[in-house]
């Protein structure tokens, strides 16, 4: 199950994304569908039947969204995180092989693999979780465990 663990701007990200769903979008594609319908035919009209198979994705996304943001909690940086592992840390870690990684622990609603931001539950930020620079990680992987060691450790994005 998904931790309801998110951080100050994952959950603006997601209010945002509800309110441009709800005042914008859904209008829009509502809009759409009553013009198609005002066309005649119905069961042989595809811009009728898309439109209302997207109002019904749109539906979801919001009803979703809307109970999400209830049970989410914000966790915020606090001085005592400083030098450790956890939620919202930005960590660098280095395999034995040399391969060096720059994650993110974020909630699951604010994963983003491009910039690598992982998901509080996953195995990776788990072993992270409360370990300081120099520690040595294990991670179990698929294809067995992987060492990893933690170069640094930060709240604040790693400038390239």
């Amino acid at each position: 199950m998904k931790s309801p663990l998110i951080t100050r701007a994952g959950k603006e990200k997601l209010e945002q994304e509800l309110r441009y769903i709800w005042r914008v979008k859904r209008p829009e594609v509502t809009q759409a569908v009553s013009e198609a319908a005002a066309l005649g035919d119905r069961s042989e009209n595809a811009e009728y039947k898309e439109g209302k198979r997207l109002l019904r994705e749109i539906d979801r996304r919001i009803r979703y969204l809307t109970k999400r943001l209830e049970i989410l909690k914000v966790v915020d940086y606090s001085e005592e995180q400083e030098g450790k592992a956890f939620f919202g840390a930005w960590v660098e870690l280095e395999s034995e092989e040399g391969e060096v990684l720059q994650c993110r622990i974020v909630g699951a609603d604010e994963i983003d693999v491009k910039n690598n931001h992982i998901t509080i539950d996953s195995p990776m930020a788990r072993a992270m979780v409360g370990r300081q620079v120099d520690d040595e990680i294990t991670v179990h992987t698929p294809g067995g465990p992987k060492i990893w060691f933690i170069n640094k450790i930060q709240y604040q994005p790693f400038t390239s």
